[in-house]
C-alpha cells in the first residue's frame, strides 16, 4: 500500500516521503526494506494526530448515509460502553468496519489513496507561491482578498434545510403510549444551516447559503418562505424528500421529543461544494452545521485552513457535534457554539476525561464547561457555550484584558480567560420555543463580529437575537433586523453585569472552582 501510495503522489507531481519511526528515531522517506519491516511487523502502531479514515473517496464510496448511520451508532456504544482516551479510535474504526460489512474498510484504502493525490496537488501548488522578499512564501489572507476589486467575501453558511412540524402540549406533563395529549400544530421552516443564513441575511450580512432540498411541496414552500436570503447555493434534487422534522415540546417550550427524515442531508458532498469553492476562499466567515456529512466538513476546513478563512462549527445536537473532532478536521476552526452536552462528547471523542453527569448549580456548570473547554483552546479562537437559562459561556484568548473576537487577528497569543452573560431578560410566560435560540444567539454574536464591534455588544446582540426567537413561534423571529438588534439597543437595556476568570491551564479544575467561589 505505501508504495502504491508513493506512486501516486509521483504521479501528480510531487516527491513522496513516508514518514515512520524505527527503533526510536523518525525516518522521512523509507527504504523498501523498511516499508516491508513495518507491513510485517504485527504489533506495529500507527503514529499521527487521532484520526478516523472514513472519510470517502468520491471515486470508491461506500453510501453517505449508510456511513452516516454506521459513525452515529459507533459513537453511541462508544458513549454507553465508557470508552475513552486512546481505545475511542480503534473501537470506533472497528464498529464502523463491522457495521457497513467491511465496505468501510474499501473506502478507507480509497481514501487513502485519494488523500495521496490532493495532498500531492497542494504540494505542488504551494510550491508555486511567490516568495517575500525575507525569503518566505507569500500567502493571501481572507482580509487581504476581500479588499481585491471585485471581490465577493460574503459569509457563507453550509448546512441543513428543514421543513419543521412543532407540535406544542397545552400541559407541561405529556401522555404517552397511544393517548392524544391536546395541543396546537403548525409548520415553520428550520435547519440549524437555514437558521444561522436566515437570522444573518435579517441582520444585513447577506450570506450565500449551500444547502439541499427535494423536488416537491416542502421544496417550493422552504424557497417561497427563505426568499429574502440567498438561496443560489441550494440545490434542487429529483428522487428525494426534503427534510422534515416534527417536534413535540411541552406548554414551556421545553423539547420532549424530535423525529426527523434528514438523508438529503447527504448529498450536501464535497464534489457538490467544490463548485463554490472560491466563494469559501474569500469569505470573510464561513459557517457549517453538523448535519453536512463528515468528508464535507473536512474538505471545507481544508479549504478555509489553507486559505486562512475562519470558521464557526455549529454543533446540531450531541451526536453530530463530534463530526469535525474525528479527524484533525477540528484544528482549523475559528469558534464552535456547543451546549454542555455537546460539549462533553466532544471531549469524549478526543478522549478526554469529561464528568459522568451534567452538573446543577450555575457555578458547577460554568466551571465544568470552562474545564472541557480547555484543552480546545490550544487550536480554536473561542468555545461559546450555550447554557439555555442561564445565559452563555465564552471561554478563550484576550486581546489585552477583554476576551477577544476579532476576526482581523487570528492568532492566538494572548492569556485564556472565560466571561460568563446572564441571558436577556424574560418573562417565563412570554417563551413560546425554544428551539431557536442557540442559532439565533450565535447570528446575532456573529453580525457583531463581522462588524467588528466589542465582544460586549457582539455577546448581547446574540441575546437579544435568541430574546426575540424565543417569543417567536418559528425557530426565527421575523421581527429579527438591524433596526431591532444593534449597538443602540443593547445600550437600552439594563444588563446583569458578566463575570469573567483569567485561567491558567495547569490550575485544572479546582483551581477554577475556586475562583468561582472568590468572584461570587
Amino acid at each position: 500500500m505505501a508504495k502504491t501510495v508513493e506512486e501516486t503522489v509521483r504521479m501528480n507531481g510531487a516527491v513522496p516521503a513516508t514518514v515512520g519511526i524505527l527503533k526510536g528515531q523518525i525516518h522521512v522517506g523509507l527504504s523498501e526494506e523498511e516499508l516491508k519491516f513495518l507491513a510485517q511487523t504485527k504489533d506495529c502502531v500507527k503514529v499521527s494526530r487521532r484520526d478516523l479514515p472514513y472519510v470517502l473517496s468520491q471515486d470508491q464510496a461506500t453510501s453517505g448515509s449508510v456511513i452516516e448511520k454506521a459513525i452515529q451508532q459507533a459513537l453511541k456504544e462508544a458513549r454507553s460502553q465508557a470508552v475513552q482516551g486512546k481505545d475511542v479510535t480503534p473501537f470506533l474504526l472497528r464498529r464502523v468496519n463491522e457495521l457497513t460489512g467491511g465496505k468501510s474498510l474499501k473506502s478507507n484504502i480509497a481514501l487513502i489513496k485519494n488523500n495521496a493525490a490532493v495532498g500531492s496537488r497542494i504540494a505542488v501548488a504551494l510550491s508555486q507561491l511567490p516568495y517575500t522578499r525575507d525569503g518566505r512564501r507569500k500567502h493571501t489572507s481572507a482580509r487581504e482578498r476581500k479588499d481585491q476589486p471585485g471581490a465577493d467575501c460574503r459569509p457563507v453558511v453550509i448546512g441543513g434545510i428543514n421543513v419543521d412540524f412543532i407540535a406544542k402540549s397545552n400541559h407541561d406533563a405529556m401522555v404517552f403510549g397511544g393517548q392524544t395529549n391536546s395541543g396546537r400544530v403548525h409548520q415553520s421552516f428550520g435547519g440549524v444551516g437555514r437558521n444561522l443564513a436566515d437570522c444573518l441575511s435579517r441582520l444585513g450580512a447577506n450570506p450565500l447559503f449551500i444547502s439541499a432540498v427535494g423536488q416537491d411541496e416542502h421544496a417550493s414552500s422552504v424557497m417561497r418562505y427563505c426568499s429574502h436570503m440567498d438561496m443560489c447555493g441550494v440545490a434542487r434534487l429529483k428522487e428525494h424528500n426534503t427534510a422534515t422534522y416534527c417536534a413535540v415540546i411541552n406548554s414551556t417550550g421545553d423539547l420532549s421529543l424530535g423525529l426527523g427524515d434528514m438523508d438529503i442531508h447527504q448529498q450536501i458532498t464535497e464534489d457538490y461544494v467544490a463548485h463554490f469553492a472560491e466563494n469559501i476562499r474569500r469569505a470573510r466567515l464561513v459557517c457549517i452545521d453538523g448535519n453536512i456529512p463528515l468528508s464535507t466538513i473536512q474538505f471545507v476546513c481544508e479549504i478555509a485552513r489553507t486559505s486562512r478563512v475562519p470558521v464557526c462549527f455549529e454543533p446540531t445536537d450531541e451526536d453530530k457535534s463530534c463530526k469535525p473532532f474525528l479527524t484533525d478536521g477540528w484544528t482549523a476552526l475559528t469558534f464552535i457554539s456547543p451546549n454542555l452536552k455537546e460539549l462533553m462528547g466532544i471531549n469524549r471523542t478526543l478522549g478526554h476525561p469529561t464528568p459522568l453527569d451534567i452538573p446543577h448549580t450555575v457555578d458547577d456548570i460554568i466551571d465544568t464547561a470552562i474545564y472541557l473547554s480547555l484543552p480546545l483552546l490550544q487550536h480554536l479562537k473561542c468555545v461559546v457555550v450555550t447554557l439555555g437559562a442561564n445565559g452563555v459561556l465564552l471561554c478563550g484568548h484576550t486581546d489585552g484584558e477583554a476576551l477577544s473576537l476579532n476576526l482581523k487577528n487570528p492568532v492566538r497569543t494572548g492569556e485564556r480567560c472565560a466571561v460568563h452573560y446572564p441571558p436577556a431578560p424574560i418573562d417565563a410566560k412570554e417563551i413560546v420555543n425554544v428551539s431557536g435560540a442557540g442559532d439565533s444567539f450565535m447570528s446575532g454574536l456573529l453580525s457583531g463580529v463581522l462588524t467588528e464591534l466589542d465582544t460586549d455588544t457582539c455577546v448581547r446582540m446574540g441575546l437579544l437575537s435568541a430574546r426575540l426567537s424565543l417569543r417567536s413561534q418559528g425557530p426565527i423571529s421575523p421581527l429579527i433586523s438591524p433596526t431591532s438588534i444593534n449597538p443602540q439597543q443593547v445600550e437600552a437595556v439594563d444588563w446583569p453585569k458578566p463575570r469573567q476568570w483569567n485561567i491558567d491551564p495547569t490550575n485544572g479544575k479546582s483551581g477554577l472552582t475556586q475562583r468561582h467561589q472568590r468572584k461570587s
